[in-house]
């Protein structure tokens, strides 16, 4: 087992040898771009720590990592022209640098490139990676369907909550892994596990984020705090706290989230009040942990040494305790 920094580094090297710049450089210039912005390499990281976790090696997952970090990048060109995002990572997005046209064929390229990489295992590895990533790819349109209905939708539930954010983000975390077992030729049981452990955590990891997008602090976290705010986004905070308020509190917290002002300061401290003195915030921090802990309860049931089970729960409260 390698440190999950030495992890990113060999992925990060084997995405420079990638040759994508290719004819006509319409096409593919705007795919390097979005590949060479960065971001935290989770996803693939967790395919190179799967395959050695059951006995493989990290070097046969490259391209199932690198077919998983061309997918997640390609979700992203196309989440940002339906967002309408100026900005990903920091930097311009696809749509905005170039145009709306090119996002859109560029992103199709990338998810065709994404199965193209499941080409270079044998007959058997290929079929089952391939199931799985049409599978997962599905569900996360569909998860990010939810999403965009969500955005018209005043009686969002927090159990169509939680499955929005298993489909459009835990099932790629999940799929991830099972990747990098079904490379190393676990058993059916263990790829099963190891995906239950990743969806899990998956989830921890983007109601973490909600959390830190009310939270967190602006010199670690890397995008504008209180964003979801703004956007009037109904995260788990806002959908708690509609659940714990009286019906006062409810009324003046739905007023606040289909509110647009110039002031969105004030906006952003009133609705952390909210989060706060209803017991929403210490509640989405309850369920951060739940779910850690559910992804944890499922490593009893794999067959790796206990040692690798340890550094799978390090990762996961790494993950849990992060600041970005």
């Amino acid at each position: 087992m390698l440190s999950i920094e030495k992890y990113q580094d060999a992925f990060i090297t084997y995405l420079e040898e990638y040759a994508i710049l290719n004819e006509p450089r319409g096409l593919y210039e705007p795919i390097d771009y979005i590949l060479s912005l960065g971001g935290k390499r989770l996803r693939p990281v967790l395919t190179l720590m799967a395959a050695d976790i059951f006995n493989g090696h990290y070097q046969s997952a490259l391209n199932a990592a690198l077919s998983i970090e061309v997918f997640h990048n390609f979700s992203l060109v196309h989440d940002d022209i339906m967002d309408d995002a100026p900005l990903r990572r920091g930097q311009t997005t696809v749509h905005e640098k170039w145009d709306i046209n090119t996002g859109i064929l560029s992103g199709d390229a990338m998810l065709i490139m994404a199965y193209q990489l499941f080409e270079y295992y044998d007959a058997a590895t290929f079929q089952a990676l391939a199931k799985l990533f049409s599978k997962t790819a599905l569900e996360v349109c569909e998860g990010q369907q939810y999403d965009v209905d969500f955005e018209t939708r005043n009686d969002v539930t927090i159990p169509e909550y939680l499955k929005m954010i298993e489909y459009k983000t835990a099932v790629l975390v999940g799929a991830a892994m099972k990747m990098g077992a079904i490379v190393a030729n676990a058993s059916d049981k263990d790829q099963h596990s190891i995906y239950e452990f990743g969806k899990n955590l998956g989830i921890a990891f983007q109601l973490q984020d909600d959390y830190l997008d009310a939270f967190g602090d602006p010199k670690t976290f890397g995008k504008q705090v209180g964003g979801d705010i703004i956007e009037n986004k109904k995260t788990y905070l806002y959908l708690k706290a509609l659940e714990f308020s009286n019906e006062t509190d409810k009324v003046e917290l739905s007023e606040l989230f289909a509110s647009n002002p110039e002031d969105v300061v004030t906006k952003i401290e009133v609705a952390k009040q909210f989060f706060v003195s209803s017991g929403s915030a210490q509640a989405t921090k309850e369920a951060i942990e739940n779910y850690t802990n559910k992804a944890f309860r499922v490593l009893e049931s794999l067959h790796i040494s206990e040692d690798k089970k340890d550094i799978l729960k390090t990762f996961g409260n790494n993950l849990m305790n992060r600041t970005v």
